[in-house]
């Protein structure tokens, strides 16, 4: 490694160290040994820490361990002559300095409460989001699981001007990537220079500011560090396979851009730890023979136009882009992109108006491929700040399409006009909801451009089963109410068909092994009465994509001989289980938590637990944040029983799963929840309330506790008991 860059990333960690023990000193003066610290809502503590040393960092006195191996893996400064190789104290220097800089934010959490923004968005006051919590964690860590989001961008300091750093941020986007932002050069700061620059930040739309400080970059390294234990299913403290995890699953590098400080040289040797390489913007050493990271080390002084290329090809990333040709950025990037206020220049649907999309099959001399028609007032033909009611009817023919693939397709068109810049898409089927902006528009972008993406974008990912494909789009409104009324019979009727499958009656069910570049042993197998529990699989999706690419992770898995019906145990399953998992499991039940239950990854929408002293369930959406009565958070729940293993007493699942009939219905079902959050129950209440009835205690959902009644057994048993809850008088759930 070069001299130069090891002398100053040394130099560095010892400034930060330095810095770390001044700061936690002055904070044991202030609180004492006992003060609690950590990053808010996560069950990963301070993950750098907890990840390769295993050790959990709750109270300001557990700090002093932590800042002693820092002390321990500080080389000595770099001498004129030095009889040893440069890397290996460089990337000791690079750890210690992680390991501070965790302390530095963690004690700023407790110092300055309201320093970072909480959630995923930025707000007028305040664009510094700190540490993701495990809500943000698992709902974006599952965009690196099926590939949407490729890697990430972790970068320092600032561009040299606010319209170079919003080019390098749409590129970035436009491939897919997120972009971590933190540090400052010269005053500015590269998130600060997109705000002026008119680009949305946040979460949303993959541009996150974590902090105004070098130190901030210690963010982006422990999302990287929670994806290996929380997908990979990872043990703390296991940094070698930590490490080796990162540099070959997830694809991130570094790019300074300014003056590289001595801290930053220290983040830079940190980082390569991790196998991720960095590109600098200005004429510092480089590093070029590969090792720890998959080819060079550091490459420097690459212009401005080319840094974001040279990157990619730095780290050996694959990103496939499809151009489309319509006149704002399009990809994933912009899912998250919101529309609001004096931005607007068009709004459809969202109670304000009506607003339907509809995918139909046709038969083949009815579809001209291609053809995109606006029926009615066009965007151009009114004014900002309009409305207008609309319809998308897609039209599908295809000699290989079936009917029961129409609600497949229908379910991309949320996501894929999402992807367009300024474009905002809201809801599905007839609740949908859609804006536009100005900006959007200024760009030329026009209502026939919805028609150019579908065609595209369906052709690309489904054209396996189609053969043409046409869109209609209409905003008069007496054709919009007809299209309506047609579309919503066809809902009826396609729910119907899809309620009316049962396990029992079908023969194969469905893998979804698609997690398992993160949880290598987790195996899914979905039915038609148990989604997959990410939510995002039911039987019928994972059919059509098996036809789609015959290859890919969804395979059909013949349902065999019923080994135990109650259960949920099938013996074609359970071979397929044991090649999948590459041996580790041999059998899982569909329909138990208690007995073997199926294993679990750090996507699940939901969480169900075993209450045994009210003898029965609990189950626990990701969103909901607070405690529950099993003692534990979501965060912490996830990150005990995720990364594919089985874990009795303990189950992942999908929130959809919960109504339909299997849902563990070896352990009593539906009649054995006794505690769910409210926001849970309001979402699924309508449902809920169907299946209730079908088991005879329709008002089963006002005898179920929630986080009003209490967050322990304690508290909600009385409750259950005043409300005469049937699992009260069930059969001992743990026998």
């Amino acid at each position: 490694m070069s001299k130069i860059i090891a002398s100053a990333a040394i130099r560095g960690a010892h400034k930060i160290v330095e810095r770390a023990e001044t700061k936690w000193k002055w904070a044991m003066d202030k609180w004492g040994a006992n003060e609690p610290v950590g990053f808010p809502n996560t069950a990963y503590y301070l993950p750098i820490i907890y990840g390769m040393l295993g050790h959990k960092v709750e109270k300001l006195g557990d700090m002093e361990a932590v800042l002693k191996k820092c002390r321990k893996l500080l080389p000595p400064p770099v001498r004129e002559i030095h009889p040893l190789p440069y890397l290996a104290p460089a990337l000791d220097a690079g750890m210690a300095t992680f390991f501070a800089e965790e302390i530095i934010e963690a004690i700023r959490y407790l110092e300055t409460p309201n320093f970072y923004v909480r959630g995923e968005d930025v707000t007028p006051d305040n664009i510094w989001l700190g540490a993701a919590d495990d809500v943000i964690m698992r709902k974006r860590g599952v965009e690196f699981v099926d590939g949407t989001a490729p890697g990430f961008a972790a970068i320092l300091g600032a561009a040299p001007t606010k319209e170079i750093a919003a080019s390098i941020a749409h590129e970035l986007q436009k491939k897919n990537l997120y972009v971590f932002m933190a540090g400052e050069y010269n005053g500015k700061r590269f998130s600060e220079q997109l705000v002026e620059a008119g680009t949305q930040i946040g979460w949303g739309v993959r541009l996150v500011p974590f902090s105004p400080d070098v130190s901030g970059t210690v963010f982006a390294m422990g999302f990287a560090t929670r994806a290996a234990m929380s997908f990979g299913g990872l043990e703390p403290g296991d940094y070698r396979k930590i490490l080796i995890y990162n540099k070959d699953r997830i694809f991130a590098f570094a790019l300074p851009m300014g003056y590289v400080t001595d801290e930053w040289y220290a983040n830079a040797a940190g980082a390569i730890n991790w196998g991720f390489p960095v590109i600098a913007d200005t004429p510092i050493p480089e590093v070029l023979p590969t090792g720890l990271t998959t080819y060079e080390h550091v490459v420097s002084n690459i212009p401005h136009d080319q840094i974001v290329q040279k990157a990619i090809e730095v780290r050996g990333l694959k990103v496939t882009m499809t151009e489309i040709p319509i006149p704002v950025a399009y990809g994933p990037a912009f899912e998250g992109e919101r529309v609001r206020g004096d931005d607007i220049y068009l709004e459809a649907g969202g109670g304000r108006t009506p607003m339907v999309e509809w995918v139909t099959s046709k038969r083949m001399d009815e579809v001209e491929d291609g053809r995109v028609e606006v029926i009615g007032p066009e965007i151009t033909d009114v004014p900002a700040k309009s409305t207008l009611p609309m319809a998308i009817n897609v039209e599908v023919a295809g000699r290989q399409f079936e009917s029961d693939y129409e609600p497949i397709l229908e379910r991309q068109v949320h996501h894929l006009i999402n992807y367009a810049q300024g474009v905002m898409h809201i809801g599905q089927r007839d609740i949908a909801w859609l804006r536009v902006s100005k900006q959007a528009v200024e760009k030329g972008f026009k209502l026939a451009h919805i028609g150019t993406i579908l065609h595209a974008k369906l052709h690309q990912d489904f054209g396996r089963i189609f053969d043409k494909l046409q869109v209609k789009i209409y905003t008069d409104e007496a054709k919009v109410k007809q299209i309506v009324e047609k579309a919503r019979a066809a809902y009826a009727e396609r729910d119907a068909r899809i309620e009316g499958m049962t396990d029992e009656t079908t023969d194969m069910y469905y893998s979804c092994t698609l997690c398992q570049s993160f949880a290598p042993s987790h195996v899914c197998v979905v039915s038609p009465e148990r989604t997959g529990l990410c939510g995002s699989y039911n039987w019928m999706d994972c059919k059509a994509s098996f036809e789609i690419n015959p290859t890919g992770p969804n395979q059909p898995v013949p349902k065999g001989e019923v080994i135990d019906a109650k259960l949920g145990q099938f013996k074609g399953v359970n071979e397929f289980l044991f090649k999948a998992s590459r041996g580790k499991f041999d059998h899982y039940n569909f329909y138990s938590l208690v007995n073997d239950p199926m294993t679990t990854c750090g996507c699940c929408e939901a969480i169900a637990a075993v209450l045994p002293m009210c003898n029965g369930i609990m189950t626990v959406n990701r969103e909901f944040a607070g405690m529950t009565p099993s003692g534990m958070k979501f965060t912490t729940l996830a990150g005990t029983i995720g990364g594919g293993i089985s874990t009795p007493g303990f189950v992942g699942h999908g929130k959809y799963n919960i109504t339909q009939r299997k849902f563990l219905s070896g352990d009593g079902g539906l009649l054995r929840i006794v505690w769910m959050p409210k926001m849970l129950k309001e979402e699924i209440g309508e449902r809920f309330a169907q299946r209730a009835a079908e088991m005879g205690v329709p008002d089963l959902l006002d005898r179920i506790a929630d986080e009003t009644v209490g967050t322990t057994e304690d508290e909600i048993l009385p409750f259950l008991t005043e409300k005469d809850h049937p699992a009260l008088k069930m059969d001992p759930i743990i026998g």
